[in-house]
């Protein structure tokens, strides 16, 4: 039986027996994972808040672990290099599930003169989030990962655990990862720290008032377009030409023919200029139309809820329970479960750093378990891709807002509250659909659960220390929402709770989004590529799209091949790993170059190159990309 069949054959057995003990939960593993967790925590803190999506960190964590304990240490684990991707991918799912709601808490504060949240108040929220996050799915693993073996396939689960039963190929794997790596700092330092040219380009379009082009030529658009595809690439495009081709122009032109101002801007729509009218008018389509995607999603998944809830249920009124004496049925003691989680919820009624109180703590206790069961089996589905974690965040905001304000827990005390708890949930979302995809891994491998299940916890405390600075470092240099870090989510969010509580949105723009994305819909496309897209700058977007091209064509070839063991494969594999480096590579230095910042250390040359040059480096980097992949020798 090949390693294959040992993955997805019918009488399954783990690749490493029940009987064989090998060095698993080891001091070098921790500190790898721990240091991986902080690394592309960081580095998916900083993707995220640029254009909104992050990476998994499962494969590239698994692979560098590899590459270490294989290559340097000359130590043959693969439970060992399972546990250091376990943590390793904790870390990027704490960050996802921080940068989606909390920066909207550093805008408030900004606009409405008031003390920044500290250190303290980040870091017991990601805490108490990712903990709750892990404990949630414990008694979920029986029923999702083992029972339904076979019919939830775990894409992400399964394919990292493809990449640690193809050990012996580590070394090559890490090369890619490391080398994307090495080239996205470099290039990041070239730009945004030496300044030799300009990291967005863009030009109007001749004899088309209001319309523009532009793109942030850097290495972590690229990577984000190799990895999720020319589909989702062209979909966020297509929602930037209707905001940039369409939207634009036409407010413009027509905002042009007298001195029209239009709430919320207070100035004549004619002397905004297609950045301003993206500003006040599109951003708030675009969020309109996500938001509708989002619920709508969740809506779908309805179904799946259900009976999930039905079956986790059944499952343990029968008794199931499995045999604790055996080492690859091992789960976290329901005791250790059961106390911490009641302990996080009393934590959060009575700290003052998590402004939530009794009725907080409640909603994030029912719906936090609710939404981890919703996201543990919707990832185990269709993958972390599509996982609505936007959905149920808003729904979640929606209705903590509603009820907040019925309770006359308003104003800026309520807006706060009100994203706190949704903060939590979002975190508790991410971490459950994290979670899930690693024990897959290590149930196909044959790790032990109970030790995979502290990993994840020692991966998410050991982020969430890390995100409070990172979050700080960042506001502080740059400000959330501003062209470096628009942080997309986040503001999102802080719309949907000032609608609700504070009554303030030009709703008029929401509805045209609404609509928008109902119209999608009816054509039968994915709403929220579209509608992201719609959102953001098309600067995002055409750069995206470039790298998912290089993955088109490669994409092209699986299809005329036996996709499977082709070369093909290999070459989209190692693009993979390749542009998971450019962007691990380009976000720690841009965390980097914010602590120069912050020391008011000027690194720029008396050198520009202009949009010329701009264009000319990118397009040597897009040829590393092409380098890696289509033309790799395999």
């Amino acid at each position: 039986m090949n390693k294959k069949d040992k993955i997805i054959g019918k009488s399954f057995k783990p690749f490493i027996s029940a009987e064989n003990v090998l060095p698993e939960f080891t001091g070098m593993s921790i500190f790898l994972g721990v240091l991986l967790a902080v690394v592309f925590g960081a580095a998916n803190a900083y993707l995220g808040l640029k254009v909104g999506m992050t990476i998994s960190a499962s494969i590239p964590a698994a692979v560098i672990s590899m590459g270490l304990i294989r290559g340097v240490l000359k130590k043959e684990s693969i439970l060992e290099n399972n546990m250091v991707q376990t943590i390793g991918s904790a870390g990027e799912s704490l960050a996802a599930g921080a940068i989606f709601t909390l920066p909207a808490l550093y805008i408030w504060t900004e606009e409405w003169n008031m003390k920044a949240p500290n250190l303290i108040t980040i870091t017991a929220i990601a805490i108490c989030g990712g903990i709750l996050g892990v404990l949630f799915v414990v008694p979920l693993r029986k029923a999702l990962i083992v029972k339904e073996h076979g019919i939830l396939p775990y894409p992400e689960g399964t394919a990292c655990a493809e990449v640690l039963l193809a050990g012996e190929e580590g070394g090559e794997k890490a090369k890619a990862c490391f080398t994307g790596l090495g080239i996205g700092a470099v290039y990041k330092f070239i730009t945004d720290g030496l300044k030799i040219f300009p990291s967005r380009i863009e030009t109007t379009i001749y004899g088309y008032r209001g319309a523009a082009i532009g793109a942030d030529v850097v290495p972590a658009l690229l990577g984000v377009g190799f990895i999720i595809g020319p589909r989702i690439s062209a979909y966020m495009l297509s929602g930037a030409i209707i905001g940039w081709f369409g939207l634009i122009p036409l407010i413009f032109n027509i905002g042009s023919m007298g001195d029209v101002i239009m709430y919320p801007a207070s100035i004549p729509i004619k002397e905004l200029g297609y950045w301003g009218i993206w500003d006040y008018y599109i951003r708030y389509v675009g969020a309109g139309a996500v938001a509708f995607g989002g619920i709508f999603s969740l809506i779908r998944s309805l179904p799946l809820i259900v009976e999930t809830f039905k079956e986790t249920i059944k499952d343990y009124s029968s008794g199931v329970g499995g045999n604790r004496s055996i080492r690859t049925d091992r789960d976290m003691s329901m005791r250790v479960v059961l106390i911490g989680s009641l302990a996080i919820i009393l934590m959060m009624m009575m700290l003052p750093a998590i402004p939530v109180g009794f009725g907080g703590a409640l909603l994030i206790a029912i719906f936090g378990f609710f939404f981890a069961t919703v996201s543990s089996r919707i990832v185990g589905l269709v993958g972390s891709s599509s996982n609505p974690v936007s959905g149920m965040t808003i729904a979640t905001l929606i209705i903590t807002a509603i009820i907040f304000k019925a309770t006359g827990n308003d104003g800026h005390a309520g807006m706060i509250g009100t994203l706190t708890v949704g903060a939590i949930i979002c975190i508790i979302t991410s971490m459950a659909g994290d979670t899930s995809q690693d024990l897959k891994t290590g149930f196909l491998v044959g790790a032990t659960p109970f030790r995979q299940q502290y990993g994840e916890l020692i991966g998410a405390l050991a982020s969430a220390f890390a995100i409070g600075l990172v979050l700080t470092l960042l506001n502080n240099v740059w400000g959330f929402g501003s062209h470096e870090l628009p942080a997309p989510q986040a503001t999102l969010m802080r719309l949907v709770i000032e609608g609700v509580i504070g009554g303030n949105l030009p709703w008029i723009f929401v509805f045209v989004g609404v609509g928008i994305g109902v119209a999608i819909q009816v054509l039968g496309l994915p709403v929220l590529p579209i509608a992201i897209g719609l959102y953001l700058p098309i600067h995002l977007s055409t750069p995206i799209m470039v790298g998912g091209v290089i993955r088109g064509i490669l994409d092209k070839g699986l299809e005329v091949v036996d996709g499977e063991d082709s070369s093909v494969k290999e070459k989209v594999n190692s693009g993979i790993l390749y542009a998971s480096g450019l962007i691990a590579g380009e976000g720690l230095v841009g965390i980097v170059l914010a602590i120069f910042a912050w020391h008011e250390i000027n690194l720029a040359l008396n050198i520009d190159l202009g949009q010329i040059g701009a264009l000319i480096s990118f397009a040597l980097l897009t040829f590393t990309l092409v380098k890696f992949s289509i033309l790799k020798k395999v």
